[in-house]
């Protein structure tokens, strides 16, 4: 693969969540460095290091043992601008569901200037509600519907190969690594810190309350992470926010 094909996998992480098999940690592990991915982040994992995750890795300890380790999933995927969570369905949250071959067509596009993440949940009841929340799409694996359940390292060696595979296929395009004109969407760490400022704003306004904060930011969550903020415009909102704070009776 050329330079800009490798770049862009290498601005793409998998982030695991909460997984509770070390075994899985090492697969996915070697999963990724099969198909030329490196950068593995894990989200308060029960076990790691661990022999077993070692001896699953079958030889890419390097991806295994340079892997990020969070405490809040928030962290590990805070210099991300495109989020995707691995989920068959959206569980009435209104998040899109795409394809994987959609779903790496989009990593793959936004690798070229800014950083990417999948997300992988719990072995046993998949991604949160909560978790979702992060997540500008779900991606729905092409599974036999009567029984459409994949193990997490399954899962993973599905979605590295089908970023390898489209890769590959973009060998003989040329294409800017850093395009002019691309609009640069805010990653999720200034989305999180809007959030914060956008909460305390509509909790001192009286907008925001016990009894309505829960669904009102599950709303406001999906609502932008559907619109793709893009930098100035993320100046445009912080800047009238803070005009709203200094009219605010302290």
């Amino acid at each position: 693969m050329n330079d800009t094909t490798v770049n862009r996998l290498d601005r793409i992480r998998f982030v695991l969540i909460n997984t509770s098999h070390a075994g899985n940690i090492g697969a996915t592990a070697r999963a990724m460095k099969v198909m030329g991915l490196h950068d593995l982040h894990l989200v308060n994992p029960d076990q790691y290091p661990s022999a077993e995750a070692t001896a699953r890795a079958s030889g890419a300890d390097d991806v295994l043992y340079q892997a990020g380790v969070h405490q809040k999933l928030t962290d590990a995927i805070a210099p991300c601008t495109l989020v995707l969570g691995t989920s068959a369905r959206n569980r009435g949250m209104n998040i899109p569901v795409i394809d994987l071959v959609e779903a790496a067509e989009k990593m793959l596009a936004t690798a070229v200037h800014g950083q990417v993440a999948l997300l992988f949940g719990k072995e046993r009841y998949g991604m949160t509600n909560e978790e979702m929340l992060n997540c500008h799409y779900l991606v729905k694996f092409p599974a036999n519907p009567a029984y459409a359940s994949l193990n997490l390292a399954a899962a993973a060696q599905v979605a590295a190969y089908e970023l390898r595979k489209q890769c590959l296929q973009l060998t003989s395009v040329a294409v800017d690594p850093a395009p002019t004109g691309e609009p640069e969407c805010v990653d999720a760490a200034r989305m999180q810190g809007f959030y914060q400022h956008l909460f305390e704003v509509m909790q001192a306004v009286g907008h925001m309350h016990d009894n309505n904060q829960k669904s009102l930011a599950e709303k406001l969550y999906m609502m932008f992470n559907r619109m793709g903020i893009e930098k100035h415009e993320m100046d445009i909102l912080r800047g009238f926010l803070s005009a709203i704070s200094k009219k605010i009776p302290k």
